[in-house]
């Protein structure tokens, strides 16, 4: 592709930060910042710093808004978002090939070459589950079209469940790398080609790592109470005893307690939390593999403590549950960057700016592309842009990055 060759379509919106968004979208229904905060059920005050780019606008707040409006919940967040020139860019190469590739799950796709075996194609899977904990967008999209294509040549030309299953494995890595990107409508595709491919394995876990995935698309548009339903649902009807199940468990426990959270359900909250404690540490040897790349490990049940204290507005006792984390080994770069950005807008709104600049520079070193995308990185790092009246060369360098 030659360098002029490279254009976009930004739209009408680029270099808008989401409380401009909102605003824009206000102001087209006729509605004051009062009367919006009142429809949306938010603090008033709350509203008038996010449009002004003074507080980060939280997932909760972002989805009570476009709930209010009948807007996009991702159009008021910006996503995708496009990077300024093809380096910058490259990582949303990918995503039409994805199209392409999960466009029909019941028709053999041509292939130029024949198929690679199941067991080589495992070893892709097991690999992707890794690029995706890396947050290794760039390889992680230009290994799956492929293996999605060579997976479904298995799947319906043999019915066998193995391939099924492995074909359910890459569409779910295919929903969550949409999902990252902003590329919702994709996701929404993948989610359910992943949900039909799991239906026909030799898995009974698969199903429910499915619902995992669509617990998240409901976060996507809000719904946290349907999502909270769907995770106490899905908690109830695993097979413990089957192999990996205590992973699949712990890992619905965990996103049925932010569910909770973000409906104010702090009694549901707390007990999802504490039956991931208890799952996890049945889990053979504490920490034996990650089968379905779920993170279902001690840190991440730490972490999911300041994650719950976050959404319920308890900010310290978020912080004083982060001082005393210590990450294992066995924690991804993608898990641990989230919570970064989860404790960079925490130390944000409690006016600890300095240290949350650390935090969101620290979330950039562990895993880049996961900050580079993630709306509530991207928000905090305009409030914090916002606050100094000479912005650090630190958080200008990462601002250009994240092509803001």
């Amino acid at each position: 592709m030659a360098g002029n060759d490279w254009n976009p379509d930004f739209g009408d919106d680029l270099g808008e930060h989401t409380g401009q968004r909102i605003a824009r979208a206000r102001k087209r229904r006729g509605l004051s910042q009062r009367a919006l905060a009142t429809k949306a059920k938010i603090s008033y005050s709350l509203l008038s710093k996010v449009e002004s780019g003074h507080k980060a606008a939280s997932p909760t707040l972002v989805a009570a808004v476009a709930r209010a409006l009948s807007e996009d919940k991702a159009k008021l967040d910006g996503q995708p978002y496009r990077g300024k020139d093809q380096r910058s860019d490259a990582v949303h190469m990918a995503i039409p090939e994805i199209r392409r590739a999960i466009a029909c799950l019941e028709i053999t796709p041509d292939l130029d070459v024949p198929p690679r075996s199941l067991d080589e194609l495992t070893i892709e899977r097991d690999r992707a589950h890794r690029l995706l904990g890396d947050a290794a967008h760039i390889q992680l999209g230009a290994l799956l079209p492929a293996s999605i294509e060579e997976l479904t040549v298995h799947a319906v030309e043999t019915e066998d469940p193995r391939a099924w299953g492995l074909l359910s494995g890459m569409l779910s890595l295919g929903f969550a790398l949409s999902r990252r990107l902003g590329y919702h409508d994709l996701a929404q595709v993948a989610l359910e080609r992943a949900s039909y491919a799991a239906d026909r394995s030799d898995d009974p876990n698969l199903p429910h790592v499915v619902s995992l995935s669509r617990a998240l698309q409901l976060f996507t548009i809000g719904s946290w109470s349907t999502a909270s339903k769907l995770m106490a649902r899905t908690a109830s009807k695993i097979d413990q005893s089957q192999p990996g199940a205590l992973h699949v468990l712990t890992a619905v426990h965990l996103r049925g307690a932010v569910a909770a959270s973000r409906v104010d359900h702090g009694n549901g909250a707390w007990e999802h939390h504490g039956l991931a404690v208890e799952a996890v540490s049945r889990i053979p040897g504490g920490r034996q593999g990650d089968p379905y790349g779920l993170q279902a490990n001690a840190s991440n049940v730490q972490i999911h403590e300041c994650a719950i204290a976050i959404e319920m507005g308890d900010y310290g006792k978020a912080i004083k549950k982060d001082d005393g984390l210590v990450f294992s080994s066995s924690l991804s770069g993608a898990r641990r960057a989230h919570h970064e950005i989860d404790m960079a807008r925490t130390l944000a709104w409690v006016g600890k700016e300095e240290k949350a600049l650390k935090r969101l520079v620290m979330a950039e070193k562990v895993a880049p592309e996961v900050t580079y995308f993630h709306p509530t990185a991207r928000s905090t790092a305009r409030q914090l842009s916002a606050h100094y009246r000479t912005v650090p060369e630190s958080l200008r360098r990462l601002e250009n990055r994240m092509a803001l």
